[in-house]
């Protein structure tokens, strides 16, 4: 695919950003059964360019985990290791790709975890697309504290719940569409390219070998669902469409159909490893 422009999404094409914001070290045998040592998690937001608005499918970690996780995580924090440095929340990967936060339309959640919504708040005037059922299930009394953290999510910004697929700016180029199993409304974004078509997985196809596998994590709420979810990402992509892991590495085939990573900020601390 030819690299994207501003001018040219402006004249009706749709553009996919890819945003690096930090990374977690996370114990492998928690990704794949058997596995060893520990595996580095990306942290990824995507910035969408459509004629009728901008769009981040995720935003990453909350910049307050740099200071102190254990605040805002309990015990969680002790279990992986944090790379976040200032150059790497929502913020300054917006600034790099030189994007006001302010002009972001809408924030499409993958999910309520506290490493995809962090950064909502972030983006300010942005409405939060999630699925009624994540919702419901994130603000439920006995929801694992350990999974989400209502600060994060809880914004006050404009919500909009949607169940099942759902068509975010009505031309069917960047649709919603449901993905249930990691949590209960788990959601994947399809995104509809001059060249072709990409699915940005999030957590429903965390790394690529999950396509391989069709097993997700050890973590997942509903691992049959996953494995029905897995199914359905490997015969998209043998039939052509792009699938984008939700903490991996870029393949070729996504670097080759998204923009650019921009580059990195410029970093005013340290980055915390805990």
């Amino acid at each position: 695919m030819n690299d994207p422009s501003r001018s040219r999404a402006a004249a009706g094409d749709v553009h996919i950003t890819p945003l690096r914001c930090g990374s977690l070290d996370w114990p492998a045998a928690d990704l794949e059964e058997g596995a060893e040592g520990r595996v580095a998690l990306i942290v990824w937001s995507f910035l969408v360019r459509h004629p009728a608005g901008t769009l981040l499918f995720d935003t990453g970690m909350h910049p307050d985990l740099r200071a102190d996780p254990h605040r805002r995580l309990g015990d969680l924090a002790d279990y992986f290791g944090l790379a976040y440095g200032a150059g790497d929340d929502l913020s300054a990967r917006l600034g790099a790709a030189e994007v006001d936060p302010d002009e972001v339309d809408v924030v499409v959640a993958s999910h309520l975890h506290w490493d995809h919504c962090g950064g909502n708040a972030l983006a300010p005037q942005a409405r939060v697309v999630v699925q009624r059922r994540e919702w419901a299930h994130a603000t439920a009394d006995d929801v694992d504290p350990g999974g989400y953290v209502r600060d994060d999510f809880d914004t006050g910004q404009d919500l909009v719940l949607v169940d099942g697929e759902h068509d975010v700016f009505g031309d069917g180029r960047v649709v919603c569409v449901p993905t249930y199993g990691h949590t209960p409304g788990h959601q994947s974004l399809r995104v509809r390219l001059a060249d072709g078509e990409v699915l940005l997985a999030a957590d429903a196809c965390m790394l690529h070998r999950h396509l391989d596998t069709l097993r997700g994590a050890s973590f997942d709420e509903d691992p049959a669902a996953v494995h029905d979810v897995l199914t359905g990402f490997a015969q998209a992509r043998r039939h052509g469409r792009v699938v984008v892991c939700g903490h991996d590495e870029l393949g070729p085939d996504a670097a080759g159909a998204l923009a650019p990573e921009p580059p990195p900020a410029a970093a005013t601390g340290p980055a915390s490893r805990s």
